[in-house]
């Protein structure tokens, strides 16, 4: 009996003190995207990834539609550490990490195709994602809104007057207020989940999210008119917080980053089945939607052309590090227009 009890006790001493590796973690994801949007897909196939690559030792429960908070509190949030991975526009990460306000200049970039391209470029990423930890996160990669459109309350826009005197909302970021500003309007900062109510309360005339977005969440139906603008291509910056991260062993972080890869096809895909279906299905129904000609985009290009160079002076040089090489001591904005420029020119050459 004596001896069967000091087994019980050294079974019970060794599950007490096992170590945190044998322990299941489960973490928290936030994002704001509707559940219906390839964005909360793309999180979704992330999570399964992870928890399917670990045997379940990682489970990955993701929260959308803003359940945890806008997108400034998520990020706080990871940043202190009382939520552990979240998905945020690089418009409000700006607001932490000052240079990938860059990614959301307005018209910065020529087609969806090449902004793809220079995003997911491997220097592209090594340097605007270094630039995280510092913040106490962990940059693994993106999710994706789609390119942003604007819908609004009172009238067609076709040309930048036509945005004179609206009162849009924006994301909470420097570069979307100084955007809108140039453009005649009075920019609102607001939490994305606020906006129905303010547009169906005239607080605000217009918003500009893509319209897959705008459909989706409803923002249509209080307002009857969308130009598809594609000013900007709204990637959402995935970042974890650092203290988990160097918790992880790196065949977990890998896991981790090849989750972030698979999630954004899939997001990506979804989202460019999705908004087709739906301009068609809205339009049916009354929406009056105006597609800009290519001169009238170049109209808008051209007055956004202060803002692009305010913005390169404020953002500053890539550092000196010889990791960079030679975009060491070039300007963050110079980076990404040698990059559009080099897929600019292996797209006309692969025609």
């Amino acid at each position: 009996m004596k001896k069967l009890f000091i087994v019980f006790l050294a079974c019970l001493f060794a599950f007490s003190f096992a170590g945190p590796a044998s322990a299941k973690m489960v973490l928290k994801y936030a994002h704001v995207a509707p559940p219906t949007h390839g964005q909360h897909h793309g999180c979704i196939a992330f999570a399964d990834y992870i928890n399917k690559k670990t045997n379940g030792e990682i489970q990955v429960d993701v929260f959308p539609m803003g359940q945890l908070g806008g997108e400034r509190s998520t990020l706080e949030q990871v940043q202190g550490g009382t939520l552990d991975i979240c998905s945020s526009t690089t418009a409000v990460a700006s607001n932490f990490v000052r240079e990938v306000a860059l990614f959301d200049l307005s018209f910065l970039w020529p087609s969806r195709e090449v902004g793809y391209k220079v995003l997911d470029d491997p220097d592209i990423q090594k340097i605007f994602f270094d630039l995280f930890p510092r913040k106490g996160m962990v940059a693994i990669g993106y999710t994706e809104n789609d390119m942003r459109d604007i819908t609004n309350t009172k009238r067609e826009i076709r040309k930048p007057e036509d945005m004179n005197g609206l009162k849009i909302r924006v994301m909470e970021s420097p570069v979307y207020l100084d955007s809108f500003r140039q453009l005649g309007t009075s920019p609102v900062p607001m939490p994305f989940p606020e906006i129905y109510n303010a547009l169906q309360q005239g607080v605000i005339d217009a918003q500009d999210n893509p319209v897959m977005t705008s459909i989706l969440m409803k923002f249509t139906e209080v307002c009857p008119y969308a130009t598809l603008t594609n000013h900007i291509l709204t990637e959402c910056v995935i970042v974890v917080n650092i203290d988990l991260w160097n918790r992880l062993t790196p065949d977990q972080q890998k896991i981790f980053r090849e989750a972030a890869k698979l999630g954004l096809q899939i997001n990506r895909d979804s989202c460019m089945d999705l908004r087709e279906k739906l301009i068609k299905q809205e339009e049916s129904k009354g929406l009056k939607i105006v597609r800009l000609t290519p001169q009238e985009r170049k109209a808008f290009m051209k007055v956004m052309e202060p803002v692009h160079k305010k913005y390169e002076k404020k953002v500053g040089k890539v550092p000196n590090k010889k990791e960079f090489g030679k975009y060491a001591g070039m300007t963050y904005y110079q980076l990404i227009q040698e990059k559009i420029k080099h897929y600019e020119t292996d797209k006309l050459t692969m025609k």
